[in-house]
Order: structure tokens, then sequence, then C-alpha cells
């Protein structure tokens, strides 16, 4: 699945896949019961490919820290987002060890470690760059095709 494709609705639990574009926005189908939702342009997302987290050095970018977490979980789920704050920060530490944390908070964590497991569930699990590139140049042929005809 496309990260461009993929966001958080804020207000709104678990994450959405875009649908189809609308004037004002786009559908969304929740990945957690499969509802559809219009959101409009006045309603604040994050698609999941432009979020990035803090560390003292850079930002990195969400894809890549799904993926360290699914290589140290053998991209099965990992601890619940439930787990307590300390047990949060220790995984975070341990799979983007210069993370800033004076600006990434244990919501942060929380959330990420959410989202992570959602996708998991849903079969979502290769997470690395050259899979959504591959995606983004099949999709561009497949519109260049529909031009064509």
């Amino acid at each position: 699945m496309n990260f461009d494709k993929i966001l958080s609705i804020a207000g709104r639990p678990g994450l959405w896949e875009i649908k189809a574009q609308t004037r004002n926005g786009v559908v969304a189908q929740s990945l957690v019961d499969g509802k559809k939702l219009p959101v409009n342009i006045q309603n604040n997302i994050s698609i999941l490919a432009e979020i990035a987290i803090y560390t003292y050095t850079e930002e990195v970018p969400l894809r890549e820290v799904f993926q360290a977490i699914g290589e140290k979980n053998n991209f099965k789920k990992t601890i619940s987002h439930k787990s307590s704050k300390t047990e949060l920060e220790d995984l975070f530490q341990e799979i983007l060890p210069e993370y800033d944390e004076d600006r990434v908070y244990a919501s942060d964590i929380k959330k990420i470690i959410q989202w992570y497991n959602l996708l998991v569930e849903k079969g979502i699990i290769d997470f690395s760059k050259e899979e959504e590139e591959a995606n983004q140049e099949e999709e561009n042929k497949k519109e260049e095709s529909k031009k064509e005809n």
C-alpha cells in the first residue's frame, strides 16, 4: 500500500486510506473498521509519507522507523501501545537511539506503535522505499494509459 494514500485524521482513531478525491477533499476509508468518511480540506490530516521523527542530527521518515520496528520484530506486531511509558521509550530507544527526547513525546511514540501494529495487522509489512517507488511507477503508468485511451 502506498504511504501517500494512508493518513491520520485529527480527532479520528486509527489510520485511513484515501479512496477518492472530491472537489473539497477526499473520501477516506478506515483501516480499522472499513467505514468511509468524507474529509474536507478544513480537517487536520497528516499523510504518513510526510511524517518524520526528530533525531539530534536529522529527521527520520516514519517509513524508516516502521522498517526498524519491523526488522526488530520480524515484521510481526510489537508491544502494545498501551504499554507503560518506560516500555515504549525503551523500545523506541532500541530502534532509533538518536531520537530527540525533548521533541518526541511519549504520546507520539504511543501513536507510532499503534499505527505500526495496525499496519501489520492489515498485512502491510513492507515499509521500504523501493516498494513505494515501484507502486508509484505502476500508478503513473496506469494514469498515462488512461490518458492515451
